[in-house]
C-alpha cells in the first residue's frame, strides 16, 4: 500500500565528491607514512676480478699500498706517508707524460686511510685518472 501518493520518489544517488576526498587523504598519509628503505651497506670481496688483464700502457703509474700503509710509485719506494711525499713522488714519475694513469694496487688487508691518501696525492699531483688493480680468482 502506498499511502503517499502523488509524491514523487526521488532515485537514490551516490555523491562521489566526498569519496573522491577521502580517498585523497587517505593516499596522502600512505604517501607520508612510507618509509623508503636505503642500502647502509654492500657486501662486497675485494680485489679479486675474473676480467682478462689489461696490457700495460706506457703512461701508466704503478703504485702499490702494502699491508702497513708502505708506498712504493713504479717500484721504488716513497720516502714517508704523507700525502705531501706521496704527491711529489707522484708527479717525479709522471714527468712529462700526458695524462697518466695512476694504478693502485694496494693489498686486501691494507687500511682504506692509506688508499684515500695515496688518491689525495694524485688529487695534488694533478692526476685525475686513477685506477685499481686486482688479482684473477683462481678457479
Amino acid at each position: 500500500m502506498n499511502f503517499q501518493r502523488g509524491r514523487l520518489q526521488e532515485e537514490p544517488e551516490i555523491n562521489l565528491i566526498p569519496m573522491i576526498d577521502v580517498l585523497l587523504v587517505i593516499l596522502i598519509f600512505l604517501m607520508i607514512t612510507t618509509t623508503y628503505s636505503k642500502y647502509a651497506g654492500l657486501e662486497i670481496n675485494l680485489p679479486t676480478a675474473d676480467a682478462q688483464q689489461a696490457q700495460e700502457q706506457a703512461n701508466e703509474i704503478n703504485v702499490v699500498v702494502g699491508l702497513q700503509g708502505d708506498v712504493t710509485v713504479n717500484k721504488s719506494a716513497v720516502g714517508g706517508r704523507d700525502i705531501d711525499a706521496i704527491s711529489q713522488a707522484l708527479k717525479s714519475a709522471a714527468g712529462a707524460a700526458k695524462e697518466p694513469v695512476v694504478v693502485i694496487s694496494a693489498d686486501a688487508k691494507a687500511t682504506h686511510q692509506s688508499v684515500i691518501d695515496v688518491m689525495q696525492a694524485a688529487q695534488l699531483a694533478g692526476l685525475s685518472h686513477i685506477s685499481f688493480a686486482t688479482q684473477n680468482v683462481g678457479r
